[in-house]
């Protein structure tokens, strides 16, 4: 893939990497998730070191986990095992695969190291791994057909916002008609997808965002997700502060990720949650807070809205 002026202007802007270990994984969670049939299940995240994403999205802060190369052979099994050998406690349902990449990309994943991968996944009912729409293709069905009839397969897919100003602007390479292609060449093959959706998209008026992002989410729905996570944008990589200075990026805030959370329940079958990973950067109320996020890990897994949060200190009904 060639590489544009703004792919040289978001990576100059970032600041230096972190040093990675392409043989250790970066950590490990084991949490609980709803599915769409209302069980909720125990799932194992693993955090993967490995290649560099080739699309240099401007709001991406997944980079500072990567390696400048591609991912040796085999790194990828020596993570899994070393992580799989200290797992204490019964066995998660679920296995996520999460390279901060592309699984279906050569230079993330090697392609040899699939059946060793698949073959670590047995004891799991399910398999999620993550990637660009334009990389869906012959590999991701193959890496079905290893996990086996008994496996499901789950792929994550960035559609980020239908805004259609800041869906040309976030230098994704990415439109409706190859995410819809993707989401098709998915059920087609009887894999599940999953789908991220960002709140405070670059370029969405701070005004607007929250309705953009309910957009977005009713979108994924609309194209049979099994999972729609909301993730906040995170600042810090060089790229958001620029914007953030030029007036075309706000960062979200807690009542915005409420407001969207809430908005999105029941808009289909799919689990809508929101991402709480780092949620306490969100500007918020000090005295509320805790408490309004307490809520928001409680609707993920019930998938029922509850009452606001009612703040003596801020004097506030905090729900959108």
């Amino acid at each position: 893939m060639s590489v544009t002026a703004g792919d040289r202007r978001i990576r100059a802007l970032r600041p230096a990497k972190r040093a990675v270990d392409p043989y250790i994984a970066h950590g490990s969670l084991v949490e609980k998730e709803r599915r769409p049939d209302g069980r909720v299940e125990r799932a194992l995240t693993v955090f993967m070191a490995g290649a560099e994403c080739p699309f240099s999205c401007s709001f991406c802060d997944l980079w500072q986990w990567t390696l400048d190369g591609p991912t040796p052979p085999g790194a990828l099994v020596a993570q899994l095992e070393r992580v799989l050998a200290a797992l204490d406690g019964p066995m998660p349902q679920r296995l996520k695969l999460y390279t901060a990449s592309n699984f279906f990309d050569r230079r993330a994943v090697p392609p040899e190291d699939y059946t060793a991968l698949a073959r670590l996944a047995a004891p799991f009912e399910a398999v999620t791994v993550e990637s660009h729409a334009s990389t869906i293709g012959a590999a991701t069905r193959d890496f079905a057909r290893m996990l086996g009839p008994d496996r499901t397969l789950e792929v994550g897919v960035g559609l980020e916002t239908v805004h259609p100003v800041a869906m040309t602007q976030l230098n994704k390479r990415l439109d409706l008609a190859r995410f819809d292609a993707a989401t098709r060449a998915l059920a087609d093959a009887a894999i599940d997808l999953r789908v991220f959706v960002l709140l405070g998209a670059p370029h969405v008026p701070a005004d607007e965002c929250v309705d953009w992002t309910v957009r977005t989410v009713a979108h994924a729905v609309s194209r049979g997700a099994a999972v729609v996570s909301i993730i906040p944008v995170r600042g810090g990589n060089g790229e958001m502060e620029r914007l953030r200075a030029l007036g075309e990026f706000t960062p979200p805030t807690l009542a915005q990720l409420e407001g969207a959370l809430d908005a999105s329940l029941g808009l289909g079958d799919s689990v809508v949650t929101a991402d709480l990973w780092d949620v306490e950067r969100l500007s918020a109320c000090e005295a509320c807070g805790p408490r309004r996020i307490e809520r928001l890990a409680r609707i993920n897994l019930s998938g029922r809205t509850e009452p606001a949060i009612d703040c003596d200190v801020c004097g506030e009904s905090h729900r959108r």
